[in-house]
């Protein structure tokens, strides 16, 4: 599976605000049930929706640009995003890539 920046890019905005506007250290009061949880693997695929839409904004409106359709600074600001967002996306398969040599360098 192949991910690209733009998907990742808006989960990882998410996850820093949400640990920049953390509450303080006090418990919030257990819920009545089991709360749903999303696991790794949802996270990894909705960030690699989010990062392939970004990257295809980012074309979109290149493409638009060309035409002239859509402003230079359109431009320029959705080339930077899709650009950031396939940088995050290759950081974060370097990571995957090396805890997964890691884990094949241990023994059994």
């Amino acid at each position: 599976m192949s991910l690209s920046i733009a998907m990742l890019s808006p989960e990882i905005n998410r996850i820093g605000g949400a640990a920049a506007s953390a509450a303080p250290a006090v418990a919030p009061p257990a819920s009545p049930g089991p709360a749903p949880q999303a696991d790794f693997a949802d996270t990894l695929a909705s960030m690699a929706a989010d990062a392939i839409s970004t990257i295809k904004a980012g074309e979109t409106t290149a493409t638009a640009g060309m035409k002239g359709q859509a402003s230079l600074q359109q431009v320029v600001q959705a080339v930077m995003m899709a650009e950031q967002t396939l940088q995050t996306v290759v950081a974060v398969r370097d990571k995957v890539v090396s805890a997964y040599q890691e884990i094949s360098r241990m023994q059994i």
